[in-house]
């Protein structure tokens, strides 16, 4: 994991456009170790959780993570993860543009009704913090999860079906570690 000089967008079109724009964003502004061989993967993603056409980032603040919870309480919402692969195109330089593969995966999960000492018990947990939507569904939030349909590891920031398949289409096997 390396870090990516850009920042996220939350507005200018629907949840699987700004997620797949953040992710091709990191993915060519990943700021890589020197010495990185021409032809390795670079991997850029960005999850966002929207409900009834609202994009939910990470909240700046404990008061703005209570409000996302109670937004969400009782309700099926979206998990969107865009993520965009790229190769380097030779020592130390950045993907050759046009070459990026980009895709996106989105998950229904539905929370049960919350109750305010709810909100405030899992606030203080302080688990969501950096977390699109105020949770962790691999945390403590997976106690209001009553449904998930799509892929879990969505949920959790990385679609790994949807990354072997990308792999795949890439000419490399994930589960075998092998070229095609």
């Amino acid at each position: 994991m390396v870090p990516s000089a850009t920042g996220e967008a939350l507005e200018g079109g629907p949840a699987s456009v700004l997620a797949e724009k953040n992710a091709l964003a990191k993915m060519r502004g990943a700021v890589l170790p020197a010495g990185v061989a021409s032809g390795a993967f670079v991997l850029g993603t960005d999850t966002l959780v929207t409900v009834d056409g609202r994009v939910m980032g990470k909240p700046a603040s404990a008061r703005e993570a209570a409000q996302m919870l109670a937004h969400l309480s009782g309700r099926t919402h979206q998990v969107v993860s865009g993520m965009a692969l790229g190769r380097i195109a030779g020592l130390g330089a950045p993907v050759a543009a046009g070459e990026a593969r980009v895709a996106c995966a989105v998950t229904d999960v539905t929370f049960m009704a919350l109750q305010p000492a709810d909100i405030a018990a899992y606030v203080a947990s302080a688990e969501w913090k950096g977390k699109a939507g105020a949770y962790a569904i691999q945390g403590l939030a997976a106690s209001y999860v009553s449904e998930v349909r799509g892929e879990y590891s969505n949920v959790v920031g990385l679609p790994l079906c949807l990354l072997a398949c990308t792999l795949r289409e890439a000419g490399f096997d994930l589960l075998r570690r092998a070229w095609l």
